[in-house]
């Protein structure tokens, strides 16, 4: 068993797993030998990502469909991986309303909060306190580079993103002498199915490869409380963040953001 293993083992929680960089994070873990607790909405892709993975690796797999929006999600989870080692929590799924706030309906609106926000804290903290009382564990949230910034016609989707950023780079410290890793990931364009199907054509500069987003963040975890990946991504949130003000900043994510018409989890 590798060192990595080790630590975040033996069992990896992934939630929105069943595509794009969840996926991607499935499929990473279980090369490095860790077996999955795989959960996303759609039982379907579920299924199918389970028999790939077999096919590919010799770890377990056990597959929960689930809304992660539900509001008794978190105490479903915790019963169906009572009997389960969890050492690393990866949090991937999203809900992004899309378009002007005021024409999205709110019961959409507070749905975003419940899988972006209430959700990642509620398995935060009960799979949390189970790492911190075995003195070992990471937790990888899935943030955004709209955390950075207000981000117009994404503009609940991006607060929710806000929080996550600052809710990990807390427990980063509080959770680190209690031997717990925690981690940001603060992507930006990534070809994940549910992005390329609202792609403007010929894209995004710095887009990535969901692989490429988990690979970095598994690197980088342990190494500190935010990762943005792809050299681009980093040296254009710099220069977004230091050369321009918050005016200008929120100006031009608005410019890149206004096409943006429909919900996309």
């Amino acid at each position: 068993m590798t060192d990595f293993a080790k630590r975040y083992g033996p069992w990896a929680l992934i939630a929105g797993a069943s595509e794009g960089i969840g996926a991607a994070f499935a499929r990473t873990l279980a090369e490095r030998g860790l077996d999955l607790a795989l959960v996303a909405r759609r039982a379907g892709p579920l299924a199918q990502l389970e028999r790939e993975i077999a096919a590919r690796a010799p770890v377990r797999v056990r597959s929960i469909p689930l809304d992660l929006g539900g509001a008794d999600a978190a105490a479903r989870l915790e019963q169906e991986l009572a009997d389960l080692d969890v050492g690393l929590l990866v949090y991937n799924a999203a809900l992004a309303p899309a378009g002007a706030l005021l024409e999205i309906p709110l019961e959409t609106q507070l749905a975003a909060i419940d899988v972006n926000a209430r959700g990642p804290l509620a398995l935060v903290h009960h799979f949390g306190r189970r790492m911190a009382s075995r003195g070992a564990g990471g937790i990888v949230l899935l943030s955004s580079l709209t955390a950075f910034q207000g981000s117009p016609f994404v503009a609940s989707y991006g607060a929710t993103k806000a929080f996550l950023l600052a809710l990990a780079e807390g427990l980063w410290y509080e959770l680190a002498p209690r031997g717990v890793d925690v981690l940001a990931v603060c992507a930006g364009a990534t070809r994940t199915p549910s992005y390329l199907r609202r792609r403007a054509p010929g894209g995004a500069p710095g887009e990535l490869e969901p692989d490429q987003v988990a690979r970095e963040a598994l690197a980088r975890l342990g190494r500190g409380p935010t990762l943005i990946p792809g050299r681009f991504n980093r040296f254009a949130s710099q220069l977004l963040r230091r050369a321009l003000s918050r005016r200008a900043a929120i100006r031009l994510m608005g410019a890149q953001t206004r096409r943006l018409e429909k919900p996309m989890g």
